[in-house]
């Protein structure tokens, strides 16, 4: 229909039914994903994802980069801990 052919009261109200039906529809969405405890599951999907792998096993180059650098930064703490100490 083009923007000169006028419009019947019945069609815009059609029109409005259906935005308002998609308002609604979208807005659902949104509270549905803001909820705490979706955007909780969420987290744990993505922290397992950097877990595990999509066979389920153990991602274990990434475990050891991250306990290699957990090491790091506690033996670097030490250190500065014993030279601070000794002055």
């Amino acid at each position: 229909m083009s923007d000169t052919q006028a419009r019947s009261p019945e069609q815009i109200e059609a029109d409005i039914a259906a935005t308002r039906a998609r308002l609604a529809s979208t807005v659902d969405e949104l509270v549905d994903r803001a909820h705490p405890r979706n955007v909780a599951k969420r987290q744990v999907e993505q922290a397992k994802a950097q877990v595990f792998d999509e066979r389920g096993e153990l991602r274990t180059q990434k475990l050891v980069a991250v306990g290699a650098a957990i090491v790091g930064v506690v033996g670097a703490l030490v250190m500065i801990r014993k030279l601070v100490g000794r002055r």
